[in-house]
């Protein structure tokens, strides 16, 4: 049997390990502590944003930013459809009804002329626009967010990004994450770095921030005694995950650079193949750090992204379909849905490709010849 080749694993740098020793050394194995406030600020440096807060999961951050943007049971937050649930499931945390929009087939993401459409229809059935949108940079590549940030704008509407895929990748020269009121970071296992389980908020200023850390800490009040006001949450990052954090900034710049590598060697391996195309960024303002390397497989080849992933499996290589659309789950079968049949024509032609950082060139020259085996 060869090597399995998996679709994104962790990948250490090497100095992981003294950071988390540091935590048990100094008997820092609670959450907050050292490793946490450096993590905060490694990522406020590489982002060029300040304000960062530390959470448990990118899930968390995204709840969060919608507890800050006041979103409460009866309102409804606009949320791009083609992601994965997470985007979507703290809407309804919060007792809020999700309205899904359509992607284009540009960047994938949040279609901007289906999202003015949504917004104007909702306040004239609802009599309110939506309290926030969520775009997604769907597998590391920034959506048309000038559009999405004027339209919002117009209206009033706070933007919550959800960069969960997308750190390191950049919009016109700005950090994903740092654009929208509130960014979404996420450190899970298979991301770009990892804490093993862990995200991020990126705030507006320091208030802000701190008001994060009041409900990620169970929103306690300051007295000698606990008491509470409002509802909180147990959401900070543990200061030994934020150890690993700490050694993964190290090496986040190595990461995002060798994702973009195999993302060139997919699309030089894999252009020649009829019906087969490499998804890449749509001009120069996009720059996706290819967490995830995608291709849409052409109807007209007589082949569909589920046999290829089969026969991929066959070889013992891990490939992954695309998210298959929110307004499509039965979960939010109830919910408004905006936009065209973009996102589920992606997901019927779209796969996703091993782009782990830690694959080597012949790892992806041995992916691209099952793939090509396959036509």
């Amino acid at each position: 049997m060869k090597e399995r080749i998996l679709l994104s694993l962790a990948h250490m740098g090497g100095s992981e390990q003294k950071y988390v020793e540091d935590a048990f050394r100094t008997n820092w194995i609670v959450p907050l502590g050292p490793n946490v406030n450096e993590f905060e600020n490694r990522l406020e440096k590489y982002l060029g944003a300040g304000n960062v807060v530390a959470l448990s999961a990118g899930t968390a951050a995204i709840h969060l930013g919608l507890v800050m943007l006041g979103v409460s049971k009866g309102d409804e937050v606009i949320c791009q459809s083609l992601t994965f649930s997470a985007s979507a499931n703290p809407i309804c945390y919060q007792g809020a009804t999700p309205v899904f929009v359509d992607s284009e087939p540009d960047t994938w993401n949040m279609d901007p002329a289906a999202l003015e459409r949504a917004i104007i229809e909702r306040k004239n059935i609802t009599g309110c626009y939506p309290k926030a949108i969520i775009p997604v940079y769907l597998y590391g590549m920034p959506a048309k967010m000038d559009e999405i940030s004027e339209i919002a704008a117009r209206y009033g509407i706070p933007v919550l990004e959800d960069a969960a895929e997308a750190l390191g990748s950049e919009y016109k020269g700005r950090k994903c994450g740092t654009i929208g009121e509130y960014g979404a970071l996420s450190f899970n296992g298979n991301k770009i770095i990892t804490t093993s389980g862990g995200g991020a908020l990126v705030c507006p200023d320091a208030e802000s921030a701190g008001r994060v850390k009041f409900y990620a800490t169970q929103a306690r009040e300051a007295r000698p005694y606990y008491y509470h006001e409002v509802i909180g949450y147990n959401y900070r990052l543990s200061n030994v995950s934020a150890g690993i954090g700490c050694g993964q900034m190290e090496v986040l710049a190595d990461h995002v650079a060798r994702r973009r590598q195999i993302h060139a060697l997919y699309k030089q391996l894999l252009a020649d193949i009829p019906g087969v195309t490499v998804h890449d960024n749509p001009s120069d303002d996009f720059n996706s750090n290819f967490w995830l390397s995608t291709m849409l497989i052409d109807p007209s080849t007589g082949r569909t992204p589920d046999e290829i992933r089969l026969a991929l499996e066959e070889e013992n290589i891990e490939t992954r379909l695309l998210w298959r659309p929110m307004h499509m789950q039965p979960v939010f079968a109830d919910a408004p849905y905006y936009g065209g049949t973009t996102g589920e024509d992606l997901f019927n032609k779209g796969l996703c490709l091993p782009s782990g950082s830690n694959l080597s060139d012949d790892d992806i020259r041995r992916v691209c010849e099952a793939i090509r085996a396959c036509f």
